[in-house]
Parts: structure tokens; sequence; C-alpha cells
């Protein structure tokens, strides 16, 4: 069974950081681009960022560019999102996702991305 855990959500401060992460079980984790959406309340799933199954190259927003990092780890199956300098607006359920071949080509599709976790909750407050 395909399946994707989200771990590492929270509460922080403004200009606070978290790290959230993502464990891949069922399939061959080191075939696949990575990515993360984020869904605010009452808005669409917006993407965030993208990584490929190297980790060679990554693909950010441009809200959160310079402020997060997405990183993996083949040999166990993982993925994080090292988000910095955190601003009230990043407050959304953020989403592990598994890229399909096309999502390198257009990385804000969230249909290019066929398998979804759960979600992890992050909220800034001031």
């Amino acid at each position: 069974q395909v399946q994707l855990v989200e771990s590492g959500g929270g509460s922080v401060q403004v200009g606070g950081s978290l790290r959230v992460s993502c464990a891949a079980s069922g399939y061959t984790f080191s075939n696949y681009a990575m990515g993360w959406f984020r869904q605010a309340p009452g808005k669409e799933r917006y993407f965030v960022a993208r990584i490929t199954w190297n980790g060679g190259s990554t693909a950010y927003s441009d809200s959160v560019k310079g402020r997060f990092t997405v990183t993996r780890d083949n040999g166990k199956n993982t993925m994080h999102l090292q988000m910095n300098n955190l601003k009230r607006e990043d407050t959304a359920v953020y989403y592990c996702v598994r890229g399909s071949p096309g999502s390198g080509i257009n990385v804000n599709d969230a249909t290019l991305y066929d398998v979804w976790g759960q979600g992890t909750q992050v909220s800034v407050y001031s």
C-alpha cells in the first residue's frame, strides 16, 4: 500500500523555525520526485516545494524561496521541509506529495502529484 505520512507540524512564533517530515512506504521512493503543498482555511492547495528523485534539483514557490529548504534521504525513504523565518501567512496544513513524471513540467499543478499524505498543521502566531 502506497502511503505518505507527515510529521513535525506545530505552532511557532513569527520568525521562528519548524521542520516537517514525510515518511514514504509501499513503493520505490527513489524512483519519484516528491513535493510539498499547503492549504490554508478557505483557500486552494498551493505549491510549496518540489525535489527531484535524487535531490539534484529543487523548486520553490516565490513566497517561500530563501526561507524554506526541501531535502530527501533515499536511504530512509524520507523527505523534509525546513521552514525558517516563518510568517503568519505560512499558516496552513502541509501535505507531502509524490510527483508523477509530468510534475517536472509544471511543478505548481496539483493534479500532477498522484499520492498525497494526510497533512500536518503548521500554525504561526505573532
